[in-house]
């Protein structure tokens, strides 16, 4: 098996950017940035912990749930979850982020890098209230750079369109749990039925 490991190496396997490419890349959120983001339900959070693990992390909540505060600036709430704070406790020890924002139906997407800092104050928390709750606590991003992803991973995985959809598969935390030994395999069910209530009841 041959190994890339020089840059040399890998440029002659991709080949070099066109020449315009790099415009593409911003330092702040233009126009066109700010009004994905207002239309975004989802984006995916990479932070990266003290061993240098890099972990992503799923974020979502109705369209427009992050806000743009500027052009430098995002808000992001927290809201319920596991409660291992993976990606929280990364920021406390390094800042740097990576964000991917998705929209439903639009192949292209919007990467955003930056720095996070975190802040549980009153005022900002209630300001980003949704169900009747405040944030748990506010993620506020430096924005550092951000431009635009072509669509063609979407394209080739058809992901927005339904007729390529895989059949739907079954996800058992309670199995999950279970064989690391967290739980009795008699409790599986009771315990996958009590995710799926929290789904309902718990958002």
């Amino acid at each position: 098996m041959a190994v890339i490991d020089s840059l040399e190496h890998l440029r002659a396997v991709i080949g070099e950017p066109k020449a315009q490419t790099r415009y593409k890349l911003h330092r702040r959120l233009n126009a066109q940035a700010a009004a994905f983001v207002a239309r975004s339900p989802m984006f995916l959070l990479a932070s990266v912990d003290a061993n240098g693990q890099p972990t992503v992390s799923p974020k979502g909540d109705g369209p427009g749930f992050v806000r743009v505060e500027d052009a430098n600036t995002l808000l992001i709430p927290e809201r319920k979850g596991n409660k291992l704070v993976f990606s929280l406790q990364n920021i406390l020890r390094n800042p740097r982020v990576g964000l991917i924002f998705l929209v439903p139906g639009t192949d292209e997407t919007l990467r955003i890098g930056g720095e996070a800092t975190l802040s549980d104050d009153p005022e900002l928390c209630a300001s980003l209230t949704q169900r009747d709750q405040p944030a748990l606590l506010v993620m506020r991003v430096r924005v550092t750079e951000a431009y635009f992803h072509c669509a063609k991973a979407f394209l080739r995985s058809k992901l927005w369109r339904p007729e390529s959809w895989p059949e739907t598969m079954r996800v058992s935390f309670g199995e999950e749990i279970a064989e690391e030994g967290g739980l009795q395999g008699a409790d599986i069910e009771t315990f996958d039925a009590g995710v799926k209530q929290r789904y309902v009841t718990d958002l």
